[in-house]
């Protein structure tokens, strides 16, 4: 019997919480590290690269574990990932960092140098992602029907 999508999404969960503190962390990284070499936007930008690695790296290891059947589930776990991420980044940039509209929206914008919408894209199909590269890997491990 196929897993409810909700059943999915709630395994999601604990996997988007183990993305947001290895992604808190690799900011901190990047503040403390990539920053003082290459500038602040600059290492926003290589920061959505090595991040989307991160994030491409998590999820294969748990993809599993979400018990998916389709990609529509895939990408339902994804768009929670995303919806939450933008909440997390949202919450945390305004209200604890004390950045402003135009700092937090300039992440967002592609003409000015902001690649965040490509690592969102890539978080909200990175589920999929991961499910296919782990059947490239164990093409007989047949385990994500419709993928």
């Amino acid at each position: 019997m196929g897993e409810k999508t909700s059943d999915v999404l709630l395994r999601g969960l604990p996997v988007w919480l183990l993305i947001i503190g290895t992604e808190f962390i690799h900011g901190t990284i990047r503040v403390l590290l990539i920053e003082p070499l290459a500038g602040d936007l600059r290492a926003r930008q290589i920061s959505v690269l090595t991040g989307s690695i991160i994030i491409l790296i998590i999820s294969y290891l748990f993809v599993e574990k979400l018990r998916a059947t389709d990609f529509i589930q895939l990408f339902a776990v994804g768009l929670l990932w995303l919806g939450l991420t933008v909440s997390f980044e949202i919450i945390l940039g305004r209200f604890i960092f004390g950045l402003s509209w135009d700092r937090i929206g300039s992440d967002y914008d592609v003409s000015r140098g902001g690649l965040l919408p490509f690592g969102l894209v890539f978080l909200a199909l990175a589920p999929a992602i991961a499910a296919r590269l782990k059947m490239l890997i164990f093409p007989k491990k047949r385990i994500f029907t419709g993928v």
